[in-house]
């Protein structure tokens, strides 16, 4: 993360941080760039094929905040944990 997108929020959210988790689980991942605005796709890409080559042992997934929809938003507020940045705050 911090060699490809250093500026960014980074939360985590689904079974594997609220305990539903299990071995074949994926780890859910959204990226909150400051003032909440899109991440570039190239970036993105370029952060996904790092994952995939990695030798993190299961799938993760990453999402752009500013791309997801208003209600998904609303609940990965409600349940998530903050891995690492500072608050993508609007300005």
């Amino acid at each position: 993360m911090a060699r490809h997108l250093p500026e960014v929020e980074v939360w985590a959210y689904g079974s594997r941080t609220d305990g539903r988790g299990h071995g074949g689980s994926d780890l859910d991942l959204v990226l909150r760039a400051p003032g909440l605005t899109p991440i570039s796709r190239k970036k993105l890409a370029r952060l996904k094929d790092a994952f995939r080559d990695s030798s993190i042992p299961f799938l993760v997934e990453a999402h752009d905040w500013a791309l997801l929809p208003t209600a998904f938003r609303r609940r990965i507020e409600q349940k998530h944990v903050v891995l690492f940045g500072a608050p993508a705050t609007v300005q």
